[in-house]
């Protein structure tokens, strides 16, 4: 299999639920559901590295113009002979560029577990070569498994515009005890449970019709990190004092 690269630009909101309703109607000629899913909608759950010094969090955190995170994802249920997705994410000032491998889960923990130094050459993963690129930056930043996000999302792909995409995510939880993907999304909200994260990612620009809906509805534009977030509930107690937390509800409220 090929390596999976992406490489687009994402414009993040947070909207109301009565936003995301009036926002999916008007936006219906010009979008069709994502075919993976339930027309569409389906449950993500990522398992986010980190180092012992929060490097990748402040990182995020600061805004640096080039930052990276690692991340293994599951999409719904799985048990642990599901399919996973490893992935390095890098985001240099505005633009995302995603380099991604597919692997069973059990798999991925046989890499996370290799205590012997055995050859990466000897997992069972789509492409050795993002493996041995994930294997270089988690030694770099002495990362390990760090908290799971997990979120209910609704996505849409361009009719006319296949490389646009919009992503509405819910119920947006996460917890950093019992760090195995296949026991489930459940965790702690780290949200206000009526608010949405829209995402529209595009390889150039917003086309201007969604920009004039965006704009009609007074969707707010905010760059809140889900995973800054996260890290602000779970580890409050372990950060240094003075760190101001994301903005995470409608109106700053």
């Amino acid at each position: 299999m090929a390596i999976e690269i992406f490489r687009r630009k994402e414009q993040k909101y947070l909207i109301s639920i009565d936003q995301y309703n009036e926002l999916v109607h008007q936006i219906s000629p010009y979008m069709r559901a994502d075919k993976f899913g339930s027309d569409g909608r389906y449950t993500v759950s990522s398992l986010y590295f980190e180092s012992n010094d929060n490097k990748i969090y402040f990182e995020t955190k600061n805004k640096l113009r080039y930052r990276q995170k690692l991340r293994l994802r599951v999409y719904n249920d799985t048990d642990i002979n599901g399919t996973a997705f490893f992935e390095v994410k890098q985001k240099h000032k505005k633009v995302v560029n995603k380099r991604r491998m597919v692997l069973p889960l059990f798999e991925a923990y046989r890499y996370l577990e290799n205590v012997q130094g055995e050859s990466l050459e000897l997992i069972h993963t789509s492409n050795v070569q993002v493996l041995r690129e994930i294997d270089y930056f988690r030694h770099l930043y002495q990362l390990e498994p760090g908290m799971i996000v997990s979120y209910d999302r609704h996505a849409l792909h361009g009719i006319y515009d296949e490389n646009l995409r919009i992503t509405f995510d819910m119920n947006l939880r996460c917890r950093d005890t019992d760090l195995y993907l296949e026991h489930g999304s459940y965790g702690e909200y780290f949200i206000n449970e009526d608010s949405v994260v829209l995402e529209v990612k595009v390889d150039d620009s917003v086309p201007l019709w969604l920009t004039r809906i965006l704009q009609q509805l007074n969707c707010e534009q905010r760059s809140a990190s889900k995973y800054c977030t996260s890290m602000e509930l779970l580890k409050r107690d372990s950060l240094p004092n003075g760190v101001s937390k994301e903005l995470i509800e409608i109106g700053g409220k």
